[in-house]
């Protein structure tokens, strides 16, 4: 009678594992046809075994057990799965996180011990997330506080320091306009309060099983995923599952370009596009190449040290020897972990060709990870991948979407063929939108190879 009752516990969860796998969508229909036939004659030999009047029905019921269990694993496995789509996967949003920064012996310890301070603010950019801010503070505060206004973060960061003003109040995405003016700034101030206000960002539609385009953005942020900040990795991944091609677009972080919407006719580096949001980026970089941009992907640095840790470590060619983050590269092919490949990834002062060599070298440890990724060896990372990167990566294609894509790759079973190219300009200092009069250093599109890596993308999207 006991072993009876097993098989049908095992039965119970065949069930219920083939019920979690058909509502995945993740496994093409003649995979699970076949889970569905082994499971039911598993079941039929476990539950036959219970008939037989010998001591052989006790082999069944230990077979039913281990079964069983791993029937359960499958269950939990699969909704881990889901549970990170869902968790990764249809970012509507954006988040500007707005903060109160005083000296970091400031006696204050809460905003309301802040309540007769002189506060100040900058008028350069981001004025409507500021007055939201000041709104905020004015409402928790139960009073209008005084403001002085500065023209740009830089010189409100100054007028703190300096005693000027006792708070300062902005967006935290500029930070690191302050840093690359102000030495040891973080290391002067602290944030005394935060309100995140967020915004919902337009959704495009388009079909994962035809040819797109993906933006990978590349931050550098302790807070959530989803808090906008400068962009360091600028990739596109242009997609055609039909011709099972990958384009990997890298543009440099310190093109001078027009972001849509925001500079106008005045331009700015890419990367500080990232400090109006994701969607700022993506039209930015729509504009530059002449494209559509469906999809977008940003993931945090310590992300990337998670998932290629999980993977086992990647394999990357390197195009010169040199040292980084207290390793060494040699020139050829090099295995790497987490912390060496993020050390790989970051390194430009090494090279004569600055960041453009690193965006070559980013695509190199990007296309690594793809390759890892899509081989059989993921299978046996996959639930530790599950579980790492669900807080550090975030993306605007639905769990649908993702589950299709990957049902599609588990169907057909082909290798990818993947490429990459790298836009390239001239160096120069300029003055930027985002940080007013103050000359950075910026890099002017070639404009030919814009042309030419337009017209590759193109290439890969017509199935050429």
């Amino acid at each position: 009678m006991a072993g009876k009752l097993i098989t049908l516990i095992q039965l119970i969860l065949a069930v219920g594992l083939i019920a979690v796998i058909w509502n995945s969508g993740l496994v093409p229909t003649k995979y699970l046809v076949a889970i569905i036939i082994v499971l039911l004659i598993l079941f039929g030999v476990t539950f036959g075994l219970q008939y037989v009047k010998n001591k052989i029905y006790i082999v069944g019921i230990v077979l039913s057990v281990i079964l069983s269990i791993l029937q359960a694993i499958g269950i939990v496995y699969m909704l881990k799965a889901d549970k990170l789509m869902a968790d990764v996967g249809g970012a509507n949003y954006k988040t500007d996180n707005m903060i109160v920064v005083v000296k970091k012996d400031n006696p204050a310890s809460n905003l309301m011990d802040a309540s007769m301070y002189r506060f100040g603010t900058q008028t350069a950019v981001d004025q409507e997330n500021t007055q939201t801010m000041l709104d905020n503070i004015n409402k928790a505060l139960g009073r209008e506080v005084k403001v002085e206004q500065y023209g740009t973060v830089q010189e409100l960061a100054n007028a703190l320091l300096e005693g000027r003003v006792d708070a300062a109040v902005y967006n935290q995405a500029l930070d690191g306009l302050i840093t690359d003016s102000i030495e040891d700034y973080s290391d002067k101030v602290r944030v005394l309060y935060h309100y995140g206000i967020e915004t919902e960002l337009e959704q495009e539609t388009a079909d994962v099983g035809e040819p797109f385009n993906v933006y990978i953005s590349g931050i550098d942020v302790d807070g959530p995923i989803a808090t906008n900040s400068r962009s360091d990795v600028n990739i596109i991944m242009t997609v055609n599952p039909n011709t099972k091609k990958i384009l990997l677009t890298t543009t440099p972080r310190d093109y001078y370009v027009q972001i849509p919407d925001i500079s106008g006719e005045q331009r700015d580096k890419l990367t500080h596009a990232g400090i109006y949001g994701v969607d700022a980026s993506m039209r930015t970089l729509e504009q530059l190449y002449g494209i559509d941009i469906s999809y977008y992907a940003r993931v945090n640095f310590s992300s990337l040290v998670k998932i290629v840790d999980t993977l086992g470590g990647v394999d990357v060619d390197s195009d010169f020897e040199f040292t980084a983050g207290g390793y060494q590269f040699k020139k050829g092919m090099n295995h790497l972990d987490g912390k060496q490949a993020l050390a790989f990834s970051r390194e430009r002062y090494s090279f004569e060709d600055g960041d453009n060599q690193r965006g070559k070298d980013q695509e190199k440890v990007l296309t690594a990870i793809l390759n890892k990724a899509m081989s059989p060896a993921i299978l046996s990372n996959a639930s530790a991948l599950i579980a790492d990167v669900s807080d550090s990566v975030q993306t605007n294609m639905t769990q649908e979407e993702m589950a299709k894509f990957i049902k599609m790759q588990l169907n057909d079973g082909a290798s990818w063929t993947i490429e990459s190219q790298a836009a390239s300009g001239n160096g120069d200092t300029q003055a930027c939108y985002s940080s007013g009069d103050q000359p950075l250093y910026v890099m002017w599109p070639d404009e030919a190879v814009v042309q030419s890596i337009s017209a590759k993308m193109n290439e890969i999207l017509n199935g050429n």
